[in-house]
């Protein structure tokens, strides 16, 4: 979602999907970060890669001021729409590697489902640029569990069959070197239990926010989308399927 111009394009055809039914994070991830950390509602907080909002909103709930980094216009408009009447609430056009934002200005950056997009050591000197002495930043994702029972490994099948490049994104997830590269030394990892229930226009909806599956106009978009309801009638209990993800979070000094 951040990092070069053209990265962020990948999303432009996605956002309504995207904001419509990516799934959130745990309370814990919040609570971590009062624990660990000592997030307060005073607390500043950069959310760089913001998206259409999911983790803007959930520390604008805690009364935190947040300012939104995310170069995708598109996104930018839609978390701008969810999250108008927050009054901590800064929408910024902007990268993770030129935030815009003041030096020593915020108490964290945070960066959800979106690291993996940036320029590591780009990012990390603008962290450090925009991070007051004694922040922190903290990277999270939803890992989806892959192979723990038949319906999800069904569903990573069919990624792994109509993914454009969907191994090669997947690969970089919290990537260990990169992280390292980030924080500049250790840091805290917390790994928290997650699950979506969706409906097959939900299930259908969460597939097509991801930027590595084909869209419409695509030889194979039929054919994913057949697949995609087999799998679902294969395996729903109740009209719906659980999609589990494990959220981890990385958190630390940026040395």
């Amino acid at each position: 979602m951040v990092g070069e111009i053209k990265t962020a394009a990948r999303f432009d055809d996605r956002v309504e999907n995207y904001a419509a039914h990516r799934p959130g994070y745990p309370a814990g991830v919040l609570e971590l970060i009062r624990d660990e950390m000592n997030l307060t509602p005073a607390s500043v907080v950069a959310d760089i890669g913001s998206g259409t909002g999911i983790l803007s909103e959930m520390f604008l709930r805690e009364g935190c001021r947040v300012c939104a980094v995310e170069p995708n216009d598109t996104m930018r408009a839609a978390a701008e729409s969810r999250l108008k009447h927050y009054p901590n609430f800064t929408s910024v056009s902007g990268t993770a590697e030129a935030t815009t934002l003041d030096a020593q200005s915020v108490d964290f950056v945070a960066a959800a489902q979106a690291f993996h997009w940036f320029d590591v050591e780009r990012a990390s000197a603008e962290f450090r640029r925009i991070l007051k002495p004694d922040g922190w930043a903290v990277l999270i994702w939803n890992l989806r569990r892959t192979d723990s029972n038949d319906f999800l490994r069904d569903y990573e099948s069919l990624l792994r069959r109509f993914g454009t490049d969907y191994a090669e994104v997947a690969a970089t997830y919290a990537e260990p070197e990169s992280l390292r590269r980030c924080f500049g030394g250790e840091h805290g990892t917390r790994r928290l239990d997650n699950f979506q229930l969706s409906d097959f226009e939900g299930f259908k909806g969460r597939l097509l926010s991801a930027s590595y599956v084909p869209l419409a106009g695509h030889p194979d978009f039929e054919q994913m989308l057949a697949e995609l309801r087999r799998v679902f009638d294969a395996h729903q209990q109740g009209g719906t399927v659980r999609v589990e993800y494990d959220t981890e979070v990385f958190y630390g000094r940026v040395a």
